[in-house]
């Protein structure tokens, strides 16, 4: 015989592979929203994104009718909540994002670039995160610009897709970027020049964390001055320049349509 269990997790796994799994994020939410803010008195903005989830295409937010112009046909939809922390909502801006994405990609080769913050800058991302992201954006974007423009690597104009990702697996804090860059660029005259090995090799990876690195850091005392932040000591900073700054850069297996799906469902996704 098998347990209520087996039993349950039969007819849970049987919905989710036709599309219609049993319970939804808005079921816990609705179920334990009280006890949960008795215990913990989340601040009225995590209320208000529960109250959107729970609410999500039900009749507390009303609701629409379509008409097919062609039969008559009338269907009633209740209306979404659109919050981006709703996973029914996201899922129809994660597909808009991707479909988007991938009409943006041209009919060359293409590589999966990472630019990673060490941990110990994890506090000032924590502390100001809009300086620090914003700075990463940059300084991985002037990386690669920096070894495109060389014509000993491409002498080219390059493009990129960048999205910010701040967790990693384990929900920690991990800040780093991902990109999309093509194997090659534009010339100024307007014709497509390969990067080396006819597109089959991006830069040098070792030679491209320095050159982030050094960015990067140049960029973060212009930021500390700037805005009176809190200084980096002298052991941090020596630290920071010693160790060698994670940079990824190699072709997806799946193409660049494997990365914008990678990249589709964790930019539209609640850690």
């Amino acid at each position: 015989r098998q347990s209520p269990y087996i039993v349950h997790w039969i007819h849970y796994t049987t919905c989710c592979k036709m599309g219609s799994p049993p319970y939804e994020l808005a079921h816990i939410v609705r179920q334990f929203r009280d006890a949960f803010m008795s215990k913990h008195q989340p601040p009225d903005m995590h209320l208000r994104v529960l109250d959107a989830i729970a609410n999500c295409r039900t009749a507390a937010l009303g609701g629409h009718a379509d008409q097919c112009d062609s039969c008559g046909h009338i269907r009633i939809s209740y209306n979404s909540c659109r919050n981006r922390h709703c996973p029914k909502c996201q899922g129809t801006q994660r597909e808009r994002w991707i479909a988007a994405r991938q009409q943006q990609l041209l009919p060359v080769r293409y590589f999966h670039v990472v630019f990673t913050l060490p941990q110990e800058l994890n506090v000032y991302c924590l502390h100001y995160p809009t300086a620090l992201y914003n700075l990463l954006f940059a300084c991985s974007k002037a990386t690669i610009e920096t070894f495109a423009d060389d014509n000993k690597h491409l002498g080219a104009i390059p493009g990129m897709i960048s999205v910010l990702h701040t967790w990693g697996q384990n929900l920690m804090l991990h800040p780093h970027v991902h990109m999309i860059v093509p194997a090659g660029g534009f010339t100024p005259c307007g014709h497509w020049k390969h990067t080396k090995q006819k597109g089959s090799f991006l830069f040098p990876v070792k030679a491209m964390s320095i050159v982030y690195k050094n960015k990067f850091m140049e960029g973060m005392r212009a930021l500390i001055n700037k805005h009176n932040l809190h200084p980096l000591s002298t052991d941090e900073r020596k630290l920071l320049y010693n160790k060698p700054w994670v940079v990824y850069a190699k072709q997806p297996f799946g193409g660049p349509q494997q990365v914008i799906e990678y990249l589709g469902r964790y930019s539209h996704k609640v850690a």
